[in-house]
């Protein structure tokens, strides 16, 4: 259906969208003088009233004027609700029988005409207004008939005036605009629409974007905090009447000018006819560079045509936008330059619902962004490119990694017949450097004694498994054991879904290599699998070797390298589980590793998140550092198999030591000083080690906080410090015929030292 407003400026056309179950009114206010919202100006709220006034049911409202101005099907009813009821008033055939009696015309006329007056030039444009307005009407004609204002035989006619306007102003009052009004009538003033912007506020939407933004703050939110990331605007805002936290942003494509968006959208078209392949996505960055360079060319030469001059900071923003909507993902980008943030979470049917997130210092929260289906197709053909994956009926899940110029994340996409909805998606925010010991220490995720601990197991080259729960920080933990293997030791890394720090850590001189196996949930791939994976790790020589996350027949693989590599290097992987127990069960009951094979397992850490009282807020802590003894036969747990060397005290809010370890009372850590001179059969050496370990990680930390630099927790300088703590120690042994812990301390504060005051210049 197509119409236009009687009127010689041609503003306002409209037409009726179906798509599916979406029923669309879409209105053209591209020629029209005056800005489209429905909130801000009554001449908006007018048409678009006469509009549904004509069309009947509608499910959502897109306003067109450089960019679609959205309205979500609750506040389209609102708008129907009160199209309906004007269709009824300018029905009604009641003039006549009002204005029927001579007698009472001269009474009645006057005020019929005020009514139609109100009706006609409020009920459209201000219905609240013309709510009380019919409401004052009432009130004043039953007092002037109470105090006998009018004759006895125009009585009639006056009672039935009064009825009528008093059921119209009732029919009102049975509308959920009225309902939602009613708290905020006092003091209203006609003509103020500051009303109006706590029930409307559209999803905004550039031409050259398919995703949809609500631009306004929440009305009565209370701001918690707000930042920039780049030229980003962030607000977290708490929500009356809700546990939940919004997480409001306004990135720099939603604040520019119109000669700016028509740029882009031209742009856009013309781009969007290249399709990119398999190949290109196969070195993402080298394709970005492509269309960077394509898209300068090309806002430049339209530029030209438009008589515009781009300056070079301007186009610059202008083509990262471009590349960014594109062959990028949008608004995604944008939310994962956000360091803060650590989940998003994109939920069907599309269009509908907006993104959630996890953010560091609020928890879960959710955004002013709603993906469409559009968007979410694109991100969904992106995906199949980038990984070589399938996505599809027969392969409903897609698990990959994405690489953003400023982040890196992994992607879990889902997809009918799995989700009747269609396509859903979870993206978790790597960081953008490699965690450290000392940055869980400053994180509270464990102790500097939780730091040291893990220190001595690892260069004792002990075989270790990563436990947690989903969110736990399992990855991370792992991501830190890297960090803490010397840099002479070769790594390799194992993973079906790249997660773990493997770049940065190259970058920094580490021998490591990284092998990429098929998930456990795709079929119909060329990858090779998991286990055969880890079993050609044991053909590469002597390795520490690094398994992402042990979900299926690869356990029985990494138990094999473990029995192999448990006296030569350290071998360690990740796994579902919230206890040492909780991981025997999956090892051998789920995954079908022999008992005796899971003896092969030196040490577990689990990780959980640990709740505040009130359950809003979650903290990642190392729960337990257990060692698993070998003398069991049937049961772990039962014939005293576990045995916790440092525990989460929740009164403490810290990893303690337990009396096993102080006592000296651990196989493993007996078996690590075994292989050491200086430490067989001396538990005293072993545990003055771990209190030098434990020395050495809080050093680092203070020395961040002494200095207010963060940067001293990050790896290069703790890959520095680690590698001076080994050669401050090797030096020592040489010097005094012994690992003295006193003198090394002393020289490596020294060495902190000397890097204070270098970083200080």
């Amino acid at each position: 259906m197509m119409a236009q407003f009687t009127n010689p400026n041609p503003c306002g056309f409209y037409e009726v969208r179906r798509e599916g179950e979406e029923i669309t009114l879409f209105m053209d206010f591209e020629n029209c003088t005056f800005f489209p919202s429905i909130e801000d100006n009554s001449r908006t709220m007018t048409m678009v009233i006469e509009a549904l006034s004509q069309v009947g049911t509608i499910t959502q409202i897109i306003l067109y004027q450089k960019r679609n101005y959205e309205y979500d099907y609750n506040q389209a009813q609102l708008l129907l609700e009160i199209a309906r009821l004007y269709k009824k008033f300018v029905d009604e055939k009641l003039r006549t029988a009002l204005l029927s009696d001579p007698k009472a015309r001269r009474f009645i006329e006057s005020r019929y005409a005020e009514l139609q007056d109100i009706a006609h030039r409020l009920m459209k444009g201000d219905p609240i207004a013309a709510y009380v307005e019919i409401r004052r009407m009432v009130r004043s004609e039953q007092l002037i008939m109470e105090q006998g204002g009018f004759p006895q035989d125009a009585m009639p006619a006056v009672k039935k005036f009064i009825n009528f306007a008093e059921s119209l102003a009732d029919d009102m009052d049975k509308t959920q605009l009225l309902a939602l009004a009613k708290p905020y009538l006092a003091g209203f003033k006609i003509g103020d629409r500051s009303i109006y912007r706590r029930f409307f506020s559209p999803t905004i939407r550039p031409d050259f974007m398919f995703t949809k933004l609500m631009s306004q703050y929440p009305t009565e939110g209370d701001e918690l905090d707000s930042y920039t990331v780049g030229e980003t605007e962030v607000t977290l805002f708490s929500i009356p009447d809700s546990v939940q936290y919004l997480y409001h942003t306004v990135p720099a494509e939603f604040n520019l000018t119109e000669e700016r968006y028509e740029l882009l959208d031209a742009a856009r078209k013309i781009l969007a006819e290249h399709k990119p392949k398999r190949s290109e996505f196969v070195d993402p960055e080298r394709m970005r560079a492509v269309f960077a360079n394509v898209g300068a060319d090309l806002l430049d030469e339209l530029a030209g045509y438009r008589n515009t001059r781009l300056k070079e900071n301007d186009k610059q923003a202008l083509i990262d936008i471009l590349v960014r909507y594109t062959v990028g993902f949008g608004l995604i980008e944008v939310l994962l330059s956000d360091e803060k943030i650590q989940d998003i979470s994109i939920n069907s049917p599309m269009g509908k619902i907006p993104m959630f997130i996890v953010h560091q210092d609020f928890g879960d929260c959710l955004t002013n962004i709603i993906a469409t289906q559009n968007e979410s197709e694109s991100w969904a053909s992106k995906l199949r490119l980038i990984s070589g994956r399938p996505l599809d009926e027969a392969n409903p899940i897609l698990d990959t990694e994405l690489i953003l110029p400023n982040s890196r994340a992994r992607v879990a996409a889902i997809t009918e017949p799995l989700n009747p909805t269609g396509l859903a998606y979870s993206f978790r925010r790597h960081r953008d450097k490699p965690w450290t010991m000392p940055l869980f220490v400053k994180n509270k995720m464990m102790t500097p004694m939780g730091a040291g601990l893990m220190s001595f197991l690892i260069d004792g080259a002990r075989t270790m498994l990563v436990a947690g729960t989903r969110s736990a920080g399992k990855s991370s933990l792992l991501g830190g054991i890297l960090v803490e293997i010397m840099r002479r030791i070769r790594i390799i890394t194992i993973e079906d879904t790249l997660e773990l720090p493997v770049a940065p850590l190259r970058d920094l001189g580490y021998n490591i290599q990284s092998m990429k196996v098929a998930s456990a949930l795709t079929r119909g791939t060329n990858e090779v699998s998991a286990d055969e994976g880890i079993r050609t790790t044991l053909r590469l020589g002597d390795s520490a070797l690094f398994v992402g996350e042990v979900r299926s027949t690869e356990a029985k693989a990494l138990y094999e390298a473990m029995r192999v590599g448990a006296l030569a290097n350290t071998v360690t992987g990740t796994i579902h589980g919230d206890s040492p127990y909780g991981v025997y069960d999956r090892v051998v009951n789920d995954l079908g590793v022999p008992r005796t094979s899971f003896k092969a397992t030196d040490i577990i850490i689990v990780a959980n998140p640990v709740r505040s009282p009130d359950g809003l807020h979650r903290f990642r802590r190392v729960t337990q550092i257990t060692e698993v003894r070998k003398h069991w036969e049937e049961d772990p747990l039962r014939e005293g198999g576990f045995v916790d060397l440092m525990k989460y005290d929740a009164i403490t809010d810290k990893l303690q030591p337990t009396s096993d370890l102080l006592n000296g009372d651990s196989d493993i850590l007996k078996s690590i000083a075994g292989n050491v001179k200086e430490w067989a059969g001396n538990w005293d050496a072993v545990w003055d080690n771990i209190q030098l370990r434990t020395a050495a990680k809080d050093a680092i930390v203070q020395l961040s906080n002494q200095l207010k630099n963060p940067d001293i927790l990050e790896a290069p300088f703790c890959i520095s410090a680690n590698d001076q703590f080994h050669r401050i120690s090797e030096s020592v042994r040489e010097e005094v015929g012994a690992l003295d812990s006193a003198k090394i301390l002393f020289q490596y504060n020294e060495w902190l030292k000397r890097q204070a005051k270098r970083i200080k210049q």
